[in-house]
């Protein structure tokens, strides 16, 4: 072969190397469907491929295009759920594939921010500066390589530090129906939890509730080392559900960052009334109440993935809010988080009734890692003045009425003596703060004379 061949074959071989390269940069192509039917708040679409979580812009006569998020499909129907209202829907609609993964901005940037489910800032006060983003649907870390959970964790609040103590990185139930003081209790956390960062996720709240929460349980205080993700009643179900996905999000962020973090989801049982909104929209079978098999899938998804990080990180201790409906303790919803998290707290209306605040129901309520994180004498006076409470419960009656006669049952007798010392500690005003070191004194206090009188029969 001559020169001149020699040098045409390397012109052309480079021309064809630069022709190659350009068309593996060049962008892929786009495969669009089209809207062919729309049943409630489920849209059907057909003519594109998308996996389950994906999501989707499709186009309407305002040109701002309305996103949605695949749930099901059927055949070669891809069926999806949009996260906006749907006016303006055409009949035959593109459906154009958004090529992204559901994710939310994270960073120093969000706290003391009011985000929606998408995360997008809410507050009024400007776009977020995070050069970082999470994925909304992560994995919980292996069981077995999560730091056990050792530590007491300060939430301020003396019923709870004293008699229910919580364990840094456990997951809790707050259990209650309306109007029993459930969003105070949440204030008075938020406030005075020793945590790095605190996240609140508001999911179907109603629109004078979350005013109500930032302005007064929370408070501008509370606010600066917070982020809340708001998502209220009159949103699509698809949102409210990524609502609690994005806090558990952005607690994750935290925690991988080596933080502390207290996530206080309020609620439960709205995130599982919105996964039931989009099961019976897609044809899944109702079960118990009405409730499809999905619901009970995706709640210890959720759950499980606060928590204890790696050994030497960070941490999240989760408070989940359950709201039992008509006060039916055996409410689907309240009987599956019962199985799923490390204890519950449940509040009473008649202690609330009563004035007793905060409501806290200790016959009840239950921690399950107290007994590995506090030391036996604490553990055996909490013991001690549960069975006081309990007794007196049982005989209030009798005894408001004059029926019962003293030296009947020497524990009662305590419990009567004592009474007023019970409901002092038992009462927290919203603007005091119990430290954990000063609950514990109180709950000594309390019960040294009793064991003095009547023995550790008391």
């Amino acid at each position: 072969m001559n020169e001149w061949s020699t040098a045409a074959s390397r012109r052309l071989g480079a021309r064809l190397e630069r022709h190659a390269l350009a068309a593996g940069q060049a962008p892929g192509f786009v495969v669009e469907g089209q809207l062919k039917r729309v049943v409630g708040l489920t849209l059907e679409a057909v003519g594109c491929q998308l996996p389950v979580g994906a999501r989707a812009t499709i186009a309407n006569t305002g040109g701002s295009g309305i996103e949605a998020e695949v749930v099901g499909f059927s055949g070669d129907r891809l069926y999806l759920m949009p996260s906006g209202e749907m006016r303006g829907l055409m009949p035959h609609a593109r459906v154009v594939p958004a090529g992204r993964a559901a994710e939310t901005p994270v960073g120093d940037a969000l706290l003391g921010r009011v985000l929606d489910g998408e995360g997008r800032p809410i507050d009024g006060r400007g776009r977020l500066l995070c050069d970082s983003h999470q994925r909304l649907y992560g994995t919980p870390i292996n069981p077995l390589e999560r730091e056990p959970i050792t530590q007491p964790l300060d939430v301020g609040v003396r019923v709870i530090n004293s008699l229910l103590t919580v364990g840094r990185g456990q997951r809790l139930g707050l259990f209650a129906g309306t109007g029993v003081g459930k969003s105070t209790l949440l204030g008075m956390m938020t406030r005075y939890t020793s945590a790095d960062v605190i996240v609140v996720g508001l999911v179907g709240e109603r629109g004078r509730e979350v005013r109500d929460f930032l302005d007064h349980s929370l408070g501008p205080e509370g606010l600066k080392r917070s982020v809340v993700v708001a998502t209220p009643a009159d949103r699509s179900p698809l949102m409210r559900l990524r609502a609690a996905y994005t806090a558990t999000a952005v607690a994750e962020y935290f925690r991988d960052q080596g933080k502390q973090v207290l996530l206080l989801m309020d609620s439960l049982t709205r995130f599982a009334q919105a996964q039931r909104e989009i099961g019976l929209a897609v044809g899944e079978p109702p079960t118990t109440r009405g409730y499809p098999p999905s619901v009970f899938a995706r709640l210890p998804s959720l759950v499980e993935r606060a928590g204890n990080g790696r050994p030497g990180g960070g941490s999240i201790t989760a408070f989940y809010t359950v709201l039992t409906e008509g006060d039916d303790p055996n409410d689907p919803i309240a009987d599956a988080a019962r199985g799923i998290l490390d204890g519950h707290i449940v509040l009473s209306r008649s202690i609330a009734e009563s004035g007793l605040y905060p409501a806290v129901d200790i016959e009840a309520s239950i921690s399950r890692v107290m007994h590995e994180i506090v030391p036996a004498d604490h553990l055996q006076q909490a013991r001690q003045f549960r069975a006081l409470f309990s007794a007196y419960r049982r005989n209030r009656d009798l005894i408001n009425i004059g029926a019962y006669q003293k030296g009947a049952d020497p524990r009662v007798d305590a419990a009567i003596a004592k009474w007023p010392q019970i409901e002092a500690f038992l009462r927290q005003n919203v603007d005091d703060a119990a430290a954990f070191s000063a609950s514990r004194a109180a709950l000594a206090e309390v019960m040294a004379p009793v064991r003095t009188a009547a023995g550790d029969s008391a």
